[in-house]
């Protein structure tokens, strides 16, 4: 139980950290700083958060692995949609976690890599937040929490602000930065209407692709559950 608990706040946590890291990676790009916030400050403040982030991704794959609970392994944890348990939302998360640690290799052996080749792979990294959030709604148990909900609105709604920002005070062709605006509007949309006609419907579970040994496991335990509470005598009774 404390392994699945560490699961889900290391995965929540990783998310609120990586978009914290988007956030700033898009505003670094306007080069704002001010007396008390140096620009250098905002590129250090954004690899900090990547890296920390990164480490709680790290836990978060552990955790699960070594939970036990669903079926995952460490192959499933690099190696996208192989798992038996949620294939294609779990996978996603792999996906995300495999673009966090190209950058890392990648960063640590940059000397190596050519310039144009770590800019391509540092830039892709970005997809891991969406990936990453999307993970988290489709195949996370508190995905119909109010305060996951919350997260993922924050999320998107901090990120979609800071495209909007980067695409007014930037410079750059206008195609890209109209196309920037556009996505910025119509992918949080995107995303909450799947979630709300997907993980957040009845049944998801097993449209997911729950393995049906763990739905018969959940169905048995809420049928204890239930017959567990309705022998409970009262403590009075009048007639």
């Amino acid at each position: 139980m404390t392994l699945w608990y560490v699961t889900r706040g290391s995965g929540v946590v990783a998310l609120l950290l990586l978009t914290a890291a988007i956030v700033l990676g898009i505003v670094s790009a306007l080069r704002w700083r001010t007396t008390r916030w140096p620009r250098f400050a905002t590129v250090d403040t954004h690899r900090n958060l990547t890296l920390l982030s990164i480490v709680f991704v790290a836990i978060h794959v552990v955790t699960t692995v070594a939970d036990g609970y669903a079926p995952v392994s460490l192959v499933d944890a690099v190696v996208p949609f192989l798992s038996p348990y949620r294939p294609l939302w779990l996978g996603l998360g792999t996906v995300a976690f495999d673009l966090l640690l190209a950058l890392v290799v990648t960063s640590l052996f940059r000397g190596l890599v050519p310039a144009r080749a770590w800019r391509a792979l540092h830039w892709s990294a970005y997809a891991a937040w969406p990936v990453a959030l999307i993970h988290s709604l489709g195949t996370g148990s508190d995905a119909r929490t109010a305060w996951l909900q919350a997260i993922g609105v924050a999320s998107l709604v901090a990120v979609s602000l800071a495209v909007l920002a980067r695409v007014a005070l930037g410079g750059g062709l206008a195609l890209p930065r109209l196309g920037g605006a556009v996505a910025a509007v119509v992918v949080p949309i995107g995303v909450l209407a799947w979630y709300h006609s997907g993980p957040l419907q009845t049944g998801w579970a097993k449209k997911s692709g729950t393995p049906s040994t763990i739905l018969a496991r959940k169905s048995t335990r809420a049928r204890a559950s239930a017959l567990a509470s309705a022998q409970v005598e009262p403590t009075s009774f009048s007639a």
